[in-house]
């Protein structure tokens, strides 16, 4: 199914899926705002668009300061590519190692081409937005990386940004 992700001005829009699709869910970094919409998922029926101030590119890319190196690999579709695979996650609560208790909230390993780090190939994730899915993952493969500004629009059963 179709994955497209496109930025610009520090807003930031993921969309997979589309109405033909069995998914179809967005979401977006806009206005120092995240939001999550799922307009079709198998067995759900609510679709309410969720909204969590205070976050944004900025936040995003310190999360990403803290990814950890796993290793060069090569992905192997129908053009091989060669990438660094990073993986970053986020645990509550924010504690030193030792025997604490923790909470995963989200887990992503990003395959970044060797390249250029400005394009990623493919990403695994895991999160509390993935809670719909049994599996609890979502794969994202590309098969284009274009570097060019998108266009980013809230969707209008999102409240905007106050």
């Amino acid at each position: 199914m179709p994955f497209t992700w496109e930025g610009r001005d520090g807003n930031s829009q993921m969309t997979a899926g589309g109405p033909q699709y069995p998914i179809w869910f967005t979401n977006l970094i806009y206005h120092d705002t995240l939001y999550t919409l799922t307009y079709k998922w198998p067995g759900l029926y609510e679709h309410p668009c969720s909204r969590i101030p205070g976050f944004n590119l900025k936040a995003l890319n310190q999360g990403f300061e803290k990814a950890r190196f796993v290793g060069r690999e090569t992905l192997r579709r129908t053009t091989p590519r060669y990438v660094n695979h990073w993986r970053v996650g986020v645990v509550l609560p924010e504690l030193p190692p030792g025997n604490h208790p923790r909470l995963p909230l989200a887990l992503g390993d990003i395959y970044v081409d060797e390249n250029n780090r400005g394009t990623f190939w493919q990403v695994l994730q895991f999160g509390v937005q993935n809670l719909y899915d049994p599996e609890l993952d979502e794969w994202l493969v590309m098969d284009t990386f274009q570097h060019r500004p998108g266009i980013v629009t809230l969707p209008h059963r999102c409240a905007p940004p106050h």
